[in-house]
């Protein structure tokens, strides 16, 4: 097990996962947070402002990377006392891979990416990870902890990590976009703005729900909403015009992924 997480930079990802594992019942004691300007941590927290501070507590067995990808050359040598070589470092940085983190933190036990989303502070997110270094015991341990926000799914071609990233780490910024012209695009036909946004997000959350319990994939589902000549039909008509709903969410994705390689060359 997992004795103590210590979360460095805390922002709004960390954040959301602390708040998920804090709702799941996990032991406030179980984590610790590195972070300067943070205001102040969930009670049971210990919060530090130094690393010196977390490094001569030596409470920690993992730490968690929530800072910025860009910042981690500059960071990394202050933090070499809090990865040693039996601490595994999880990564939430953006296009920073393994080998990049095994660069910096050299004396690690293990080296971890991780991609969930802001979902997890509801329990929701998938855990996208993608590990080196680690025995059986030490996967089955981390898996337990990320599972805990949701669905963790390890990803053994981290060539594809950036790709993964764009579908479920980003993915929610794209759905709350959706959401928003869904409820635009009424407001535009003469709709009042309130219903029309209550109904888009009551509408995108039931049909989510319904998707998650169906025992038939998303496309076969929207079939069945179309009647043949009916009102959905034609809308569905738009959509599928051309695949033009298909090619912009592939131009979307590709965009998204091909900058978390930008981030890996400038880190």
């Amino acid at each position: 097990m997992i004795n103590q997480l210590l979360i460095i930079g805390c922002g709004n990802m960390g954040g959301a996962m602390l708040a998920g594992w804090l709702a799941a019942g996990i032991d406030s004691l179980r984590f610790a947070i590195l972070d300067p300007a943070l205001p102040e941590a969930p009670e049971g927290v210990v919060l530090y402002r130094e690393a010196t501070e977390a490094a001569a507590a030596n409470a920690h067995d993992a730490v968690m990377l929530g800072f910025k990808p860009q910042q981690l050359r500059d960071l990394a040598p202050g933090l070499q006392g809090l990865a040693g070589e039996d601490v595994t470092v999880c990564s939430l940085l953006a296009g920073i891979t393994r080998a990049q983190l095994a660069s910096a933190f050299p004396q690690a036990k293990g080296h971890v990416r991780v991609m969930p989303n802001l979902a997890a502070r509801v329990n929701r997110s998938p855990v996208i990870l993608c590990e080196s270094g680690l025995e059986d015991a030490g996967r089955a341990d981390l898996f337990a902890l990320y599972d805990a926000l949701g669905t963790a799914i390890w990803l053994e071609e981290e060539s594809r990590f950036d790709l993964v990233t764009a579908l479920a780490g980003s993915g929610p910024g794209f759905v709350y976009r959706f959401i928003d012209a869904l409820a635009g695009a009424a407001v535009e036909l003469g709709l009042d703005r309130d219903v029309a946004e209550e109904l888009a997000l009551v509408t995108v959350d039931g049909a989510s729900a319904l998707a998650s319990a169906a025992d038939i994939g998303p496309g076969e589902l929207a079939d069945r909403v179309a009647s043949p000549g009916g009102m959905t039909r034609e809308g569905l008509n738009v959509l599928d015009e051309d695949a033009a709903l298909r090619r912009l969410l592939t131009a979307t994705l590709r965009a998204t992924a091909e900058k978390g390689a930008e981030l890996s060359k400038g880190a």
